[in-house]
């Protein structure tokens, strides 16, 4: 039996999203040429639909991007001609449209995230605990397979990369051109054990790095202890991070190591399965390379 359920436990990743609001999202455009100015809110609309999951008015999205209604209207029909967004003929509001979805479905593919969620599964059924795979989306870790998944509307679950153990991860394998901790400061509290100060951070990081693994305890939701593992690409960055999570009655310091060992098969799986050949990271076989 899972050791958490909706009714009982709330886990980091499964929070009421306090990231940016929705209209942060949209690329500002005040001093844009004309012509990436009408990308960038073209752009801003589809983000609109990211933060609701639900169909939209063009009174929403003028709202939500502080535009005029006669601008997101204007905008928004453009979107349907190019099939990114469809409007219902009764109601007129506006959802995202075939050519999102097609596009979606072969970014998921194309990432070998399809091939993630039995891999999940299985190591919650080995742990009797929660999991979920996550990849960086700017300031957050963004949750694409894996419990967070909202069943309704199927949208992933973007937390800040700070305050969880997915998000340590991320950072602590991050590529180098990704600046670091700078672009997230300052670093907002979720919880009162949410590390805010970046030289704490910084060696919560690098002591990830040479145990392997990462942990949150209560710094995203309290009475949640996450322990997360990195999914390595050729170079050593994180191509993604995956978590499994518990309680601290469940997941106790002595437990750790098995917890963390079987986080680390099941990732050491997905690397194989997440990463094309030419991506994936040598390993040492005792054969001859080329």
């Amino acid at each position: 039996m899972s050791v958490d359920t909706p009714d009982t436990m709330h886990p980091e990743e499964d929070a009421p999203n306090v990231a940016d609001p929705p209209a942060a999202h949209a690329p500002r455009a005040t001093a844009a040429p004309s012509g990436a100015q009408a990308v960038q809110r073209a752009l801003g609309i589809l983000h609109c639909f990211r933060a609701t999951g639900t169909d939209l008015s063009a009174s929403d999205i003028a709202r939500r991007l502080s535009l005029s209604v006669s601008t997101a209207h204007r905008l928004a029909r453009t979107l349907v001609g190019a099939g990114f967004l469809d409007q219902d003929d009764r109601t007129s509001r506006y959802r995202l449209g075939p050519v999102v979805a097609e596009l979606g479905l072969l970014a998921y593919h194309q990432r070998g995230l399809h091939h993630a969620a039995p891999e999940l599964e299985q190591l919650s059924r080995r742990t009797s605990a929660t999991s979920d795979l996550a990849i960086r989306s700017g300031r957050h870790a963004l949750v694409l397979v894996g419990s967070s998944v909202q069943p309704g509307t199927g949208l992933g679950l973007r937390r800040p990369l700070h305050s969880t153990a997915l998000g340590k991860v991320l950072l602590a394998w991050a590529d180098p051109a990704d600046g670091g901790l700078e672009p997230l400061l300052p670093l907002a509290p979720q919880t009162a054990r949410t590390v805010v100060d970046p030289v704490a951070l910084q060696a919560q990081l690098q002591a990830a790095r040479a145990i392997g693994y990462a942990l949150n305890d209560g710094e995203s939701v309290p009475g949640v202890r996450t322990l997360a593992v990195p999914i390595l690409n050729r170079a050593g960055h994180a191509h993604a991070a995956l978590a499994v999570r518990s309680t601290p009655a469940v997941m106790t310091d002595e437990r750790i190591p098995w917890f963390r060992d079987r986080a680390q098969a099941c990732a050491d799986a997905l690397e194989v399965l997440l990463l094309p050949p030419h991506r994936r990271r040598l390993r040492e076989s005792g054969l001859p390379t080329e």
